[in-house]
């Protein structure tokens, strides 16, 4: 817990305003809360739903519909299934910064052509429909229990590092320095077309952050630092470019 109150003291009173709180979301939640900021968090099922998880948080969380999240939203963070993104509110996240966590799974999403021809990616997808808003692709490429227990403060030789992919400098200026606040380093991929190098199925997509040898469901964390994500990234750009 000390690590957390130190980056609370250094934290500055921001809202998050989380667009769905399943496992990612109540995740970040947690981290958020953890390190200072106020959150609203909020699901397609109504503010009612997540009493339990408000409870958890404690008395800087509070629950609300996906619209009152993102009008209350500093930072907005969009976690919903992709099949979904076009429900997301879209006049309260204009002019913010918008982190876009998705991922495409054709099994729970449906296919998706654009994405199938490789034409977009999931975050152009989100910032096509958020043209007003600031998308930046996080929290994407690591698996939920890793993300839960990684965090650490800065500095620590341990610390972990997140991607980020992003049309706008100032909006990756932002995600980075919450990153930094709930415990994490941001490697920069560079615009949001980029964001596929950490999509499913490439290297750097979970298992940087999975201990060698182990594996799903029963995998542990491990660190995994800039040098692992570039060589994972490495790695990934090769495959595609063959």
């Amino acid at each position: 817990m000390e690590c957390h109150a130190a980056r609370a003291r250094s934290t500055t009173m921001t809202t998050i305003g989380l667009i769905g709180s399943g496992n990612i979301g109540s995740t970040v939640a947690r981290l958020a809360v953890e390190a200072g900021y106020d959150v609203v968090v909020s699901n397609s099922r109504g503010p009612e739903t997540l009493a339990d998880l408000v409870e958890r948080l404690g008395p800087r969380a509070r629950a609300a519909t996906a619209a009152e999240a993102a009008a209350a939203a500093d930072l907005a963070v969009v976690t919903v299934p992709l099949k979904n993104y076009r429900e997301v509110p879209v006049e309260p996240l204009r002019g913010k910064v918008v982190i876009d966590t998705n991922n495409y799974y054709p099994d729970r999403d449906g296919h998706i052509a654009e994405l199938d021809d490789e034409s977009t990616t999931t975050s152009e997808l989100l910032q096509a429909h958020l043209p007003d808003s600031h998308v930046v692709k996080g929290f994407n490429n690591i698996y939920v229990d890793h993300l839960a227990v990684l965090a650490r403060p800065a500095g620590d030789p341990d610390r972990s590092t997140l991607t980020i992919a992003g049309d706008d400098a100032s909006a990756k200026e932002t995600v980075t320095a919450f990153l930094d606040a709930i415990g994490y380093d941001a490697l920069d991929l560079g615009a949001l077309a980029e964001g596929w190098r950490v999509q499913r199925d490439t290297s750097a997509y979970v298992t940087p952050y999975a201990t060698p040898g182990t594996t799903y469901p029963d995998w542990s964390a491990r660190p995994a630092g800039a040098d692992i994500l570039r060589s994972a990234l490495d790695e990934a750009r090769r495959y595609r470019d063959m």
